[in-house]
């Protein structure tokens, strides 16, 4: 079934203006729509088919005219057709539809990654460049943005009706989505999965600039430092840049460049090093063991925050070479070698 462009649009303005279904604001937007109104027309179609089958052989064959039942033989080419047409249709909805679950779950190589935090009953935003949001948030058009998202306490589920988008938030464990918004706007964020008593405030507002005044908004709301630099100090404090130094005598594998290759397991696996693997390699060492190391690194569960995670996560991820670990690791080792005497404190 054919829709000229012109009707096409004429349909959309007119749902949207009726507030029967939400606006078009996405890149990913006319393409799931265009599913839906392929299945709605097929089963409308359908139900129109059957009930005028129904009413009409019960016209037809009423008691006043066929008072006693008569065999009616079968016909080989209308089964075939009432089997072979429905066949068709569902082949094309499925193929359709795992057609755009890839290319939804699939983010573009230069995508925008922000981080959205859930727990009851909020959402907390986290750009890289150190912009924290709380139920909101802000993104520019006409840029993939992907949402790496994670629960702090219950099943939760993310979701932009405008652009299309609903993605299950569960407890640790990331999933992703992404998106391109198109028009300039304030568009609704909903939990669609009931997570407790105050379900229904968990909201918020994405507000959607072009990319002129999203990066006046980004310069005029950072907190100064990126979630890579806290991620640096993190790493430092813990300790954690006296095993990864990347040194030949480290006794912790060397991270800088290992986010995006592949890694090799001691168990001979090898896995794709990205954002979940390095968040639960983090608070499960004992299972991501790389070969040619001991396993020695402590778990870190219990003693970081889900910000921490993300925070040390961006850090790896920035990694290109060692120099910036090996840095921090000279002047904590130099504080600590520094002698003091009474009243004064190591810088």
């Amino acid at each position: 079934m054919h829709i000229s462009p012109v009707l096409w649009q004429f349909l959309v303005k007119w749902l949207n203006s009726s507030a029967l279904f939400p606006r078009e604001a996405s890149t990913i937007a006319p393409y799931a729509d265009a599913l839906y109104f392929f299945l709605l027309t097929i089963t409308v179609v359908g139900l129109i088919l059957v009930a005028v089958l129904v009413f009409g052989f019960a016209i037809r064959y009423r008691k006043e005219r066929n008072p006693v039942a008569t065999q009616v033989e079968g016909s080989t080419l209308l089964e075939a057709t009432w089997t072979i047409i429905p066949l068709a249709l569902f082949m094309v909805a499925w193929i359709w539809g795992a057609l755009l679950y890839f290319r939804i779950y699939n983010p573009p190589t230069n995508a925008m990654n922000i981080y959205v935090v859930g727990k009851q009953w909020m959402w907390k935003a986290e750009h890289p460049g150190g912009q924290h949001e709380i139920n909101a948030l802000h993104v520019p058009t006409g840029r993939p943005v992907q949402l790496t998202m994670i629960s702090q306490d219950v099943f939760h589920s993310f979701s932009i009706p405008d652009f299309r988008v609903k993605r299950e938030v569960i407890p640790g464990r990331y999933t992703t989505v992404w998106f391109e918004a198109t028009t300039p706007g304030t568009y609704h964020i909903f939990c669609t999965q009931y997570c407790g008593t105050n379900h229904s405030v968990m909201i918020g507002d994405v507000t959607v600039l072009n990319p002129e005044d999203y990066q006046k908004w980004t310069q005029g709301s950072t907190s100064g430092t990126s979630l890579s630099q806290n991620g640096e100090r993190l790493f430092a404090s813990m300790g954690c840049n006296s095993c990864h130094s990347g040194s030949a005598a480290a006794r912790g594998p060397n991270l800088a460049g290992v986010y995006g290759s592949k890694l090799q397991l001691s168990n001979g696996s090898s896995v794709q090093v990205n954002e979940a693997y390095l968040r639960d390699a983090i608070l499960n060492p004992s299972q991501h063991i790389t070969a040619g190391y001991a396993p020695i690194m402590p778990t870190y569960q219990g003693q970081i925050s889900e910000d921490g995670l993300i925070d040390l996560v961006e850090y790896i991820k920035s990694l290109k070479s060692n120099y910036r670990v090996q840095q921090t690791l000279t002047t904590s080792q130099s504080n600590q070698a520094a002698p003091t005497t009474p009243g004064t404190v190591n810088p």
